[in-house]
């Protein structure tokens, strides 16, 4: 059995460091009321951190991407290493809002750069018929962060502190950046396509209408789980530290999601696009009719997990099927597009539970951009056949 057969140890490190990094983002789920407790903030207002973050990697990725395409891969991803890991201090013992909200811009900064390069580094590390499994062992890590990091961020939050979750993911940073450092050979960097050649898939409306799919369809997932906390806590009626486990039950659906969208999506993507969201709509009525009854809350949010992460694999090889001669910049789009998605959820969730509704009616505001969405959806895959998988 040749070497190569094996997901090399430096792939490993990569899926630590996407860990890291997904925790990042995702955590302030878990820790929510304790930040806005902390800073005497409402939790509309702490919902902002979520925005901040989603928007810095809208924006700010794809042009640091570009920018810093023309230097030595390894040395990126440590400085990108490197910035995360004070951009999470700098979180972690902020005393007012303003400074807290700045550190989470600059911590998202660092991670569409680094899934989007990291990926190239992944596939150079094996040979070419296991490329896609690197790709995907290093954002598994991502998933990870949802079912081990979220919960273990909100655990760690209630018994030491919410500053104390943000030191425990500057240190995993650290340890991956010295890992790099130490065991991922130097890769130099490719001569980069042109600017103009690139944007030039965007002529493609399909493209283009992928790309919305992905926004409007994926706008119910943050603007729930962006604000959990408050609904389990104030509306189901559960204590604080019961968040660790009810964010593992919802992470695990997450994971179970993901896998069951892959398997449907190389089976028929169009039924995929349609019937994941759908579902999705179906979950968040049904959690928001059962959010005062504790339990019957916990199942539906387990369903929703999986319904909602099924959503991620066809709508990512929706718009790697009609990104032409770039599909790295049609991937690191999408990956904006499902940003945007997150701070308009941060926005709806936090406009939400700070009204006179209350965090009750969350998971019915999450669920009305899905439908416009769902209506997108179907329009465009009657008149696109041409992205339909045959089972």
């Amino acid at each position: 059995m040749s070497l190569k057969s094996k997901m090399p140890l430096q792939v490993w490190i990569l899926t630590l460091a996407a860990f890291a990094i997904g925790t990042a983002e995702f955590v302030i789920a878990g820790i929510l009321t304790q930040v806005a407790d902390s800073l005497n903030i409402t939790e509309g207002q702490a919902g902002h951190l979520i925005t901040g973050y989603a928007l810095a990697i809208v924006i700010g990725g794809p042009i640091l991407t570009l920018w810093l395409a023309r230097y030595r891969k390894r040395v990126v991803l440590i400085g990108l290493l490197a910035l995360f890991v004070v951009s999470n201090l700098i979180t972690a013992f902020s005393t007012d809002f303003t400074t807290l909200f700045i550190s989470r811009v600059m911590a998202g900064l660092t991670q569409g750069p680094f899934y989007g390069i990291g990926a190239v580094v992944a596939t150079r590390l094996v040979s070419k018929d296991m490329e896609g499994q690197a790709v995907g062992q290093m954002f598994a890590g991502l998933t990870l962060a949802n079912v081990l990091g979220v919960p273990g961020g909100a655990w760690i939050g209630n018994m030491f502190g919410w500053n104390t979750t943000f030191v425990v993911v500057a240190v995993l940073g650290a340890l991956a950046a010295a890992a790099i450092a130490i065991a991922i050979p130097a890769q130099g960097a490719e001569e980069p396509k042109s600017v103009r050649s690139q944007l030039a898939a965007f002529r493609n409306p399909q493209l283009i209408a992928s790309l919305v799919i992905t926004t409007l369809g994926w706008v119910g997932f943050m603007t729930f789980y962006g604000y959990i906390a408050p609904i389990a806590e104030n509306v189901a009626g559960f204590a604080r530290p019961s968040l660790t486990w009810i964010l593992v039950v919802i992470g695990l659906g997450l994971v179970l999601g993901n896998a069951l969208g892959g398997k449907t999506a190389d089976k028929n993507l169009s039924a995929s696009l349609i019937g994941w969201p759908a579902a999705m709509i179906a979950s968040l009525i049904v959690v928001g009719l059962v959010a005062t009854q504790p339990y019957l809350f916990v199942a539906a949010a387990f369903v929703f997990g999986v319904v909602s992460f099924a959503n991620v694999p066809p709508m990512q090889m929706r718009v790697m099927k009609n990104g032409g001669d770039a599909p790295e910049l049609a991937a690191t789009a999408n990956i904006s597009a499902f940003n945007i998605a997150n701070a308009l959820g941060g926005v709806i969730g936090g406009v939400v539970v700070d009204s006179t509704w209350g965090a009750g009616y969350i998971p019915f505001a999450a669920a009305i951009v899905p439908a416009f969405g769902l209506a997108f959806i179907i329009w465009q895959e009657r008149r696109s056949p041409s992205v339909h998988v045959a089972a």
